[in-house]
């Protein structure tokens, strides 16, 4: 699996959103510059986000975006999966009948594929969330911190 821009910059928004105090709304100019992501591109895959009903929107001037349930029931696989992210299939190839080891090989490939999906849909939001802070606390950082 190739992670593009589009999934690692949903995951840092998404990751963005369940850091916010009190579940209050964050704006997609606030979002873009904590995490260094284009606010027009951010707008989009926010807007594919929500319609993937992994985060809502509010209107009005102390709008903005929040997560549309508690990270711990948001998975990585949702989150490529509503901005049309998608764990590679196989190269379409078909093994030689009479080599054993590319039938084996084949067999490999396809258990390792499928063994990633299910990954994908069982790592969460809240998963993330508790690495970073872990991480932070090991290296004697702040609270804050930039995904």
């Amino acid at each position: 699996m190739k992670l593009t821009t589009r999934g690692h910059y949903s995951v840092k928004a998404l990751l963005d959103l369940s850091l916010q105090p009190d579940d209050k709304p964050a704006s997609v100019c606030a979002i873009a510059e904590r995490q260094d992501i284009p606010a027009p591109y951010l707008e989009k895959l926010l807007i594919e986000l929500r319609r993937g009903g992994l985060v809502y929107s509010i209107r009005g001037s102390r709008g903005g975006y929040q997560l549309a349930r508690n990270p711990s029931q948001i998975s990585l696989g949702q989150i490529f999966a509503a901005v049309g992210e998608e764990v590679a299939p196989l190269p379409k190839q078909i093994p030689d009948a009479d080599r054993a080891e590319d039938w084996v090989a084949l067999s490999l490939w396809k258990r390792l594929n499928e063994k990633l999906k299910e990954s994908l849909y069982r790592i969460t939001l809240a998963d993330l969330y508790y690495d970073a802070r872990s991480w932070q606390a090991a290296r004697g950082e702040d609270a804050s911190f930039v995904v």
